[in-house]
Formats: C-alpha cells, sequence, structure tokens
C-alpha cells in the first residue's frame, strides 16, 4: 500500500467486513489481501476472529461470503447419496443441471461427528471450477472417509427442482432412501 498508512486490525477487519457485505459474488482470499495490503494469512486470521466475534463469514470454494445462502432464498432438503469418488463430478453436474444449488456436504465420521463442507455450487461452471481445483490440490473427498456414504444440502427456488434432483440421484443409483 504505497503512500497509505497501513490499517490497524480493528480498522481492516471493519472493512473486510464492509467488502464482504457488499460483495455480490464470493471473494476471493487473495483478492482481499491485494485489496488490504497484508498477507493472505494475515485475512485468514481476521476471518476467523471476525466468526468468533460473530459475523456469518464462510469459506467456499469460489471464496468468501458472508452466509451460505447469500442470494439464494427458496426451499431446502436434505439428500443422502453413496458412490465412488469418480462419480462425484457426475453427481454435482446431475444436481445442478435440475436447477438445484448444492450448499454443502455432511459426512458422519466416527470419532469427529458431523464434518461438513461448504460447495456452495450452481452452475456447470461452478462444478467444473471445483473439480478442477480439487485436481489441482490432490484433495481427498470427505466421502470417502464413509465409504462414499454422504449428504448434500441442497436449495431451490421451488419444489419441483428439489424433487427432480432425487428423482435423478435416484436413476443414477446414487439416492441413499430409508
Amino acid at each position: 500500500m504505497s503512500g497509505h498508512r497501513a490499517l490497524g486490525g480493528t480498522e481492516r477487519r471493519a472493512r473486510l467486513l464492509a467488502e464482504l457485505e457488499a460483495a455480490s459474488a464470493p471473494t476471493r482470499g487473495s483478492e482481499l489481501s491485494a485489496l488490504l495490503g497484508v498477507s493472505r494469512q494475515i485475512v485468514v486470521a481476521d476471518i476467523a476472529i471476525l466468526r468468533a466475534a460473530g459475523a456469518c463469514v464462510f469459506a467456499t470454494p469460489q471464496g468468501y461470503v458472508m452466509s451460505p445462502a447469500q442470494g439464494h432464498p427458496g426451499l431446502r432438503a436434505v439428500v443422502a447419496s453413496r458412490h465412488d469418488p469418480t462419480q462425484t463430478e457426475r453427481e454435482l453436474r446431475a444436481l445442478v443441471e435440475c436447477g438445484v444449488r448444492v450448499v454443502d456436504v455432511v459426512v458422519e465420521h466416527s470419532l469427529y461427528g458431523e464434518l461438513r463442507g461448504q460447495l456452495n455450487l450452481s452452475s456447470i461452471r461452478d462444478v467444473d471450477e471445483w473439480i478442477q481445483e480439487r485436481e489441482r490440490r490432490g484433495a481427498h473427498l470427505l466421502s470417502e472417509l464413509t465409504d462414499g456414504l454422504h449428504l448434500h444440502t441442497i436449495e431451490a427456488l421451488s419444489e419441483r427442482p428439489l424433487e427432480e434432483a432425487k428423482a435423478v440421484l435416484r436413476a443414477l443409483g446414487f439416492l441413499v432412501e430409508a
């Protein structure tokens, strides 16, 4: 930040929060880092402090958002799914093609209990970018901890896409029903 005095922690976090509240899309940590003139690690620490203070800041694969449902009012459902890792892209593409937003993935771990990962995928492009990032990082799926069994929270503006998503998962042989 040449020519500017560095912001103090409190002032910086206030600006960070204001930026996230004003954003219409997820904001990457690297963008926030450049905007605030601090390292990515300081942004991560500031986000943690804001969360501890009660701010609803969530990390998604696309960046930080103020809430997982930001800009996505509507109905929610939870679906149980089981498949191997090679079928993840097919599952996610099928869901967003039905017009639902895949909010998260949840597994029940024998030691830690519920483990949740934010996805916030609502388009084929989102899915493609998430898959590419996973491959680039060599990251493992949460569902690999539970032999492929996992839950997704899905959202839509009406009941029809939610029902269609369940039907598609059933047709693919992924849906786990009681």
